[in-house]
């Protein structure tokens, strides 16, 4: 079955790799460029391609013209999009024989849109997945092929939470593909209605607002730890402290931000009960337990804000 796919992150190659081994004919890859900017600690799927002699593309510009003219002369029956970061048009997703498909990453129809597995750490969710659909032009809106759900547990992180989907992923397409090949495609209509739409996180959206709950901020902290940008506040002279890890402790409630260390621990007060620091971040220099108390005794700092 000759196929086009657009693919990226770890989440490309596992989609990649369940191609080739469902005998899937992969005719084209359309990738983007890493970018220098970014902390890239996922796997490069153009080195993928080039490495097994699969013509890869890079271009900002898959919507136009000479793209819709390339990808139609190949002809193919199935278009596969994995975690790949631009919307496709639907002169594109027309042109595939049996159907143009996505993987995406949360139960569908909660939290279609960007960011998913941050997004469901914050908000507290227990549970998520991944969704194979047909694509469509509105993002992550078409029927539903096959889900697979994935437990969160309350120390998941959004790296050990993607590598969870990344595994259910496996799994999903190791269903589904044989289906797609077969052409007998099972097909259920979203209820849109039902679920959730989330955009986009900067990482000016990470800090943090010492009013909510430790369990709020905890679930934040959790959401965009390491490998993505981090929680974080500023010390009393302006100095931004990342908070890489803390755990909600129960205290007595105070004025959310102020600190309090006892013991070579260091707590902050939230709006209820207060979160341990134990990773954090200040000026490109990481500090764990016992250095951190070190840090706030010498420096009498009494609050974060």
């Amino acid at each position: 079955m000759k196929t086009v796919v657009f693919a990226y992150h770890n989440m490309g190659l596992i989609g990649l790799e369940a191609l080739i081994r469902h005998g899937y004919d992969i005719a084209a890859v359309f990738t983007h460029e890493d970018d220098p900017g970014e902390n890239c600690w996922f796997g490069s799927v153009k080195k993928w391609a080039q490495e097994k002699g699969i013509k890869v593309y890079t271009t900002d510009e898959i919507n136009s013209p000479q793209w819709i003219e390339k990808i139609a002369a190949i002809n193919p029956d199935v278009i596969i999009s994995f975690y790949y970061r631009r919307m496709i048009c639907r002169g594109i997703l027309d042109l595939p024989r049996v159907g143009a498909f996505n993987l995406h990453g949360s139960l569908l129809p909660a939290y279609r849109g960007r960011c998913p597995v941050n997004w469901v750490l914050i908000n507290g969710e227990k549970q998520t997945g991944v969704t194979l659909h047909y694509m469509i032009e509105k993002p992550d809106a078409g029927d539903i092929v096959g889900q697979k759900a994935v437990k969160i547990e309350n120390s998941d992180t959004a790296k050990t939470l993607y590598d969870k989907l990344c595994a259910a992923a496996k799994e999903l397409l190791d269903e589904v593909l044989p289906l797609i090949k077969k052409e007998h495609v099972p097909r259920q209509k979203q209820d849109l209605k039902a679920g959730s739409y989330y955009g986009g996180r900067h990482p000016e959206d990470g800090r943090i607002d010492w009013k909510k709950s430790a369990n709020e901020i905890y679930n934040l902290i959790r959401g965009v730890t390491d490998p993505y940008p981090g929680a974080f506040a500023f010390l009393d002279n302006g100095d931004k402290i990342i908070i890489w890890w803390g755990e909600p402790v129960i205290a007595n409630n105070g004025i959310p931000g102020e600190l309090i260390i006892k013991k070579k621990e260091v707590l902050v007060q939230t709006g209820k009960n207060a979160i341990k620091l134990m990773d954090v971040g200040i000026k490109e220099k990481r500090l764990k337990r016992e250095q951190i108390s070190n840090y706030f005794e010498n420096r009498k700092v009494k609050e974060l804000k």
